[in-house]
């Protein structure tokens, strides 16, 4: 389970590097983690541990370490709260292996920017309109993933991202709250889209259980710890 994590964390640190340049903040990888010595922006951590053995004091030598600051500890090893960090969240990397089939019939892949100003609204977390630039829409390894209703109105959404063996589900959202289908759902869009490889994401609460239920399975903990 644990190269499933590390696999899951590297799948999330590389959509983490991908959304940060379309900002014009590059991030760096080395073997144990990415980073970036520049503040991320909204929602995305400075760092993301990519090893369950980093040493604290250098990780957070290399970013900005002050207030505002998060890091992303993918296996739960850091203890940050001597370095004045707290733990924001604690969550799961999750897995499916699994073709969901049917369930992603009435899904598709976002293609324009008008999609893609609508994609943004229904998530509904962006501080302000262009969070998510539409320049992402031209990265193959990279597909917003939204459902319609019949009236054409955007219900359900995620982002997906393509790594080495894996696709990352993250940003997931339902606005009927039935997030067990979105799991679903996603899931199936993102098989269809890069066959043959596994589906991964990380959640807590009441959308972990949910994913739970549609299958996915729980390979190892995490903290976001803020300053």
């Amino acid at each position: 389970m644990t190269s499933v994590a590390r696999l899951a964390a590297q799948a999330n640190a590389e959509w983490c590097d991908t959304f940060c340049r379309t900002h014009g903040v590059p991030g760096q990888f080395a073997d144990d983690c990415w980073w970036s010595p520049e503040r991320t922006p909204p929602l995305y951590p400075d760092a993301v541990t990519l090893a369950p053995d980093v040493d604290a004091a250098d990780l957070l030598a290399r970013i900005e370490a002050g207030a505002g600051c998060s890091v992303k500890d993918s296996f739960a090893t850091l203890d940050l709260a001597a370095h004045g960090f707290r733990p924001l969240i604690q969550a799961e990397w999750l897995v499916s292996e699994h073709e969901h089939g049917r369930a992603a019939q009435r899904w598709s892949v976002i293609e324009t920017a008008d999609q893609l100003a609508e994609w943004e609204a229904a998530w509904g977390e962006a501080a302000e309109p262009g969070f998510f630039r539409p320049g992402l829409l031209l990265d193959q390894a990279v597909a917003f993933l939204g459902r319609y209703d019949d009236d054409g109105v955007l219900r359900a959404g995620a982002i997906a991202n393509r790594c080495r063996g894996a696709a990352g589900v993250s940003n997931l959202f339902a606005a009927d709250g039935d997030l067990e289908s979105a799991w679903q759902a996603a899931a199936a869009t993102a098989h269809a889209r890069w066959p043959s490889v596994l589906v991964v994401g990380y959640d807590s609460g009441p959308s972990l259980q949910a994913a739970r239920r549609a299958g996915f399975e729980s390979v190892g903990d995490l903290t976001i710890w803020a300053a």
